[in-house]
C-alpha cells in the first residue's frame, strides 16, 4: 500500500486530501475513518456509510474501512492507539495522512494526535499485537477547516474533478433537504474548499493543489529532487 489516509469522520479525508488520494489511487490507497460519525447533525449511520462508499468509488481508491471508535470520544488511549496500529501494520503504507491538529473540531485534533502515536508505536519491535512491525516512510497532515500556509503543495489539477464528485456524494452533509444548519451546509463551504485549493495551486504554479504539513524535516539527497523537471 502506498498511502493510508485517516480521518475522524467520513468526508474528512475528502475535504483535505481527496484529490491526493485520487492522484495516487493506482499506487494503492486506503482510507480509514476512525468513527462512523454517529453524532452527525444531519444524516444517519446508513446514509453516511453509503455516501462514504460512493465517495471512495469516485476517488478510485482500493479500500475504505471504519474502526467505529466513538464519535466525540476519540482520545489517545492504549485501546484507540492499538486499533490504529493494527490498521497501519495490516496495510503497511509508505505514506500516512491525518488531519492537522490545529483544527476547530476537537475530533480532528484528536485524530491527528492518535495517528501520530500509532505511527510511532507501529514501528516498535516490542509493541507486540501479533502483527509485524511497520514504520511508514512519511507522515503528513492535511487541512480540513481554516487556512494555513502548507509546507508541501501537491499538484492535483489532473484529478481535481474526482475530488469534487467525491464531496458531492455527501449530500446529507453539504446539501441536506431540511435538517440542521451547520457550517458545512452553508452555500459558501464547498466553494471555500475549492478556492483554498486554487490558492495553494496558484502558489506553486498549477490550477489546483492540496496542502500538506510535515512535523519533521524531509530528507532529500540533492536539491534536484525538489526542483521541477525542465
Amino acid at each position: 500500500m502506498f498511502l493510508l489516509a485517516f480521518g475522524a469522520h467520513p468526508d474528512d479525508v475528502e475535504l483535505g486530501a481527496g484529490a491526493t488520494c485520487a492522484l495516487h489511487a493506482d499506487d494503492g490507497v486506503a482510507i480509514c475513518d476512525l468513527t462512523a460519525a454517529e453524532l452527525s447533525s444531519n444524516g444517519n449511520l446508513v446514509t453516511r456509510q453509503a455516501e462514504a462508499a460512493l465517495a471512495a468509488k469516485e476517488l478510485g481508491i482500493a479500500a475504505r474501512l471504519c474502526l467505529h471508535l466513538p464519535d466525540r470520544g476519540l482520545s489517545v488511549t492504549p485501546e484507540h492507539v492499538a486499533a490504529v496500529v493494527k490498521v497501519i501494520r495490516q496495510y503497511r503504507p509508505r505514506v500516512v495522512l491525518a488531519p492537522l491538529a490545529r483544527d476547530r473540531h476537537p475530533d480532528h485534533s484528536q485524530c491527528a494526535l492518535l495517528v501520530r502515536e500509532a505511527v510511532f508505536s507501529s514501528g516498535l519491535r516490542r509493541y507486540d499485537d501479533g502483527f509485524t512491525p511497520h514504520r511508514p516512510t512519511a507522515f503528513y497532515h492535511y487541512l480540513i477547516n481554516g487556512f494555513e500556509q502548507p509546507t508541501i503543495a501537491v499538484d492535483v489539477s489532473t484529478v481535481y474533478e474526482r475530488k469534487l464528485r467525491a464531496l458531492r456524494a455527501y449530500t446529507s452533509q453539504f446539501a441536506p433537504s431540511g435538517g440542521v444548519q451547520t457550517p458545512l451546509t452553508s452555500e459558501s463551504f464547498l466553494p471555500m474548499i475549492e478556492g483554498r485549493d486554487r490558492l495553494f495551486g496558484q502558489a506553486v504554479g498549477c490550477q489546483y493543489a492540496e496542502g500538506l504539513w510535515r512535523d519533521e524535516p524531509a530528507y532529500v539527497g540533492s536539491l534536484r529532487a525538489v526542483l521541477p523537471e525542465l
